[in-house]
């Protein structure tokens, strides 16, 4: 059995791969259970290396790997070149954080005459399952923020390939591969696997301590239920798709061309395919807003190329179905008809439509939305809380003080993990604060974040030793700090220089 890459933009074939199949499956499992006690063991320092060489291999290989990634994908060279670089950012940023070494919450209580000593300390979990997603090649995939935090908290990864691009994961994989042996780190810290059977069987094998997923709904969900009914149940972060919806104020909507403008740029952005694209805007009755949004759409003249078949006939099928639910379309650029290419298109439906249950709440993964508008306050706040939870939200206000704006950021931030304000959601930043994962069913994991410092946490578990001699403790806890990490002691942190 093999898988194969096609290019979107023709339907030709660019690369087949073999499956992996179950003895190369174990093989690759028991090197990464065999890796996890030396990486664990491994400082966050050497760790930070590691993924700093493989950042400098990535872009040593940019303009092979963005010409190979474009053939799979239709990205585009520019977009592509810059995710490269991107991905090698993240690579970095994750080593930083794990080298700083807040994530490890090392804690200690030293001992009273009425209390033990404790000293509290998060430790990796062992053999990470990360699924690459299909509309982020490189940074959502092989090397992307799941891989990139897991590695920096010291778990192996084994990562399942994308079928959309089998071609460009596998040289990725040789060029990290080839960056980690030159660095000394133990062989099993990555690999590559793929076919669909090995992805069930991944998250079904003991040697797997959590899963990592970014994608639909759909996949996400199956995932979960197969990690649930494990014997021994297993974390399963899974962000999954949203309709990540706006709401443009009525101060705001004196400047409606503008924001229609930046709309189209936003939702049309990677054809459609970004988790946090905006797909719903709530206007205020009166706006124009639906229309001032086709006429930037037929300006913009967008041609969507899709990463693959299903996602191109979904978005045929979601833009019927829409229609089907109530939605009224405004306008549509029709698809070329060449490869995997789909239309884009603007509908309007009556707010009253927005019904639990309703089609015109999910997500239409393509560069398809909707454009409703509110009578009042009362009745936008009703329809936000019908909403699906989402990824982010976003609320469009006028210049200076405007009366909705507290109470809508309040709301919507009831609804999603990240909130912005005159600013389009599409574009996640890595970075300390950033929040990239919402409440259910957008994220399987309210509290988790797949971008950002605090994406580490996915990947560790906390473990109190109480009364344990020093030296029998993990380096990182032991008294003398030997990792120069900072530390909370008897309720006081005590920083340390950075190594």
């Amino acid at each position: 059995m093999t898988v194969t890459s096609f290019d979107p933009r023709t339907g030709g074939v660019v690369a087949t791969v073999a499956e992996t199949g179950p003895e190369l499956l174990a093989s690759v499992l028991a090197s990464a259970d065999a890796a996890a006690p030396s990486l664990a063991a491994t400082s966050p320092a050497e760790r930070r290396r590691w993924l700093h060489a493989m950042a400098d291999a990535l872009e040593l290989h940019r303009d092979e790997l963005a010409t190979l990634a474009d053939r799979e994908t239709a990205l585009g060279l520019e977009r592509l070149t810059g995710e490269v670089t991107r991905t090698a950012g993240q690579l970095r940023f994750y080593g930083d954080v794990a080298a700083e070494g807040s994530y490890l919450e090392v804690t200690i209580d030293d001992p009273t005459p009425t209390t033990p000593g404790l000293v509290r300390v998060n430790r990796p979990m062992g053999p990470v399952a990360v699924f690459g997603a299909g509309n982020f090649p490189f940074a959502f995939s092989v090397l992307g923020n799941d891989t990139a935090a897991a590695l920096a908290a010291g778990c192996p990864v084994v990562v399942k390939a994308h079928p959309a691009h089998v071609g460009l994961t596998m040289r990725q994989a040789e060029i990290a591969q080839e960056a980690l042996a030159a660095q000394g780190a133990p062989p099993g810290a990555f690999a590559v696997v793929n076919g669909h059977q090995v992805g069930v069987d991944l998250v079904r094998a003991p040697e797997i301590a959590a899963v990592a997923f970014t994608g639909s709904q759909a996949g996400g969900l199956a995932l979960w239920r197969i990690a649930n009914e494990r014997e021994v149940v297993i974390p399963v972060y899974a962000e999954m798709g949203t309709v990540n919806p706006v709401v443009l104020t009525r101060a705001g909507a004196a400047d409606v061309d503008a924001v229609a403008r930046g709309f189209v740029g936003s939702f049309t952005l990677g054809h459609g395919q970004f988790c946090t694209k905006p797909g719903l805007l709530l206007a205020p009755a009166g706006s124009g807003a639906a229309d001032a949004v086709a006429t930037a759409l037929r300006a913009s003249a967008p041609t969507p190329v899709m990463l693959t078949r299903g996602i191109a006939d979904a978005v045929v099928a979601g833009l019927g179905a829409m229609v089907e639910a109530g939605a009224e379309l405004v306008a549509e650029i029709p698809s070329s008809g060449a490869g995997w290419a789909a239309p884009a298109a603007v509908l309007r439906a009556d707010i009253t439509a927005l019904r639990h249950g309703s089609r015109l709440l999910e997500e239409c993964f393509g560069a398809v939305v909707l454009v409703c508008e509110y009578d009042d306050d009362r009745q936008l706040a009703e329809v936000i809380e019908r909403l699906q939870s989402s990824l982010a939200a976003g609320v469009f206000v006028g210049t200076g003080a405007d009366e909705q704006a507290p109470g809508l950021v309040a709301q919507l931030s009831g609804k999603a993990g990240r909130v912005t304000v005159n600013e389009w959601p599409t574009g996640v930043a890595f970075t300390w604060a950033q929040q990239h994962g919402g409440p259910w069913p957008s994220t399987s994991v309210p509290s988790a974040t797949s971008v950002g410092a605090h994406g580490l946490a996915r990947f560790v578990r906390p473990v109190a030793y109480q009364s344990v001699r020093d030296d029998w403790l993990p380096p990182e806890a032991r008294a003398a700090n030997p990792w120069r990490l900072p530390r909370r002691v008897n309720g006081r942190l005590a920083a340390t220089s950075t190594p």
